[in-house]
């Protein structure tokens, strides 16, 4: 069976994972898997708790993206992934793996899926979400305290020290790779319209 990997690029708050869920549930429903590039954080269950919650997740060295592109690449081949699991709220891998099986379709998404070549090159079509940049904010201010256990004080203070810089450092440059690029502000049904259609002229 011949798959396909479609990766989702983007900002923090861009709507990222929200399309790729959408994807995978709509036109892909049965035949697609969604692999999270939040999964593959770094373990720091080495560091004291204090020392944990000042390290910049924001760069791509909190992700073991080798990790993460060779899973892509095994389920691309048509074999079964152990994927690792992550606790946000105390920055450490969870003991527990999920098993994840291929897909006709797999769809990545996370900040730096079109940043990493050995990820990039396994991706057969790449799409880079935007949004201004006070969406983006106020996304990440709901989903933090909401999923995270985090202040608004503190969401705001790494988004200025680090969330951001990131993103126009890191993020924003790997843009010029996507062969298709959306707006995470419009209807996810026009967006998930706007991949379809590209695929099929291909």
């Amino acid at each position: 069976m011949e798959r396909l990997v479609i990766g989702i690029a983007g900002g923090t708050g861009a709507g990222k994972t929200t399309l790729a869920e959408g994807l995978a549930g709509g036109i892909y429903l049965g035949s697609a898997v969604v692999i999270h590039e939040d999964r593959y954080y770094r373990d720091n269950s080495h560091l004291p708790t204090a020392s944990r919650e000042d390290l910049n997740y924001d760069h791509p060295e909190a992700i073991d993206l080798d990790l993460l592109a060779g899973h892509v690449r095994e389920l691309a081949s048509g074999r079964t992934i152990n994927q690792p699991t992550y606790d946000f709220v105390r920055h450490v891998r969870k003991k527990g793996t999920d098993t994840v099986f291929s897909a006709r379709f797999i769809i990545v998404e996370g900040l730096f899926t079109l940043f990493n070549k050995l990820l990039w090159d396994v991706i057969d079509l790449k799409v880079f979400l935007e949004s201004e940049e006070g969406i983006r904010l106020s996304r990440r201010l709901e989903r933090d305290i909401r999923e995270r256990g985090r202040t608004k004080e503190s969401v705001i203070r790494q988004w200025r020290s680090t969330v951001q810089p990131m993103h126009e450092l890191f993020i924003q440059p790997s843009r010029s790779r996507a062969h298709l690029i959306l707006s995470g502000c419009d209807r996810v049904d026009y967006n998930i319209a706007r991949i379809r259609d590209f695929l099929v002229s291909r």
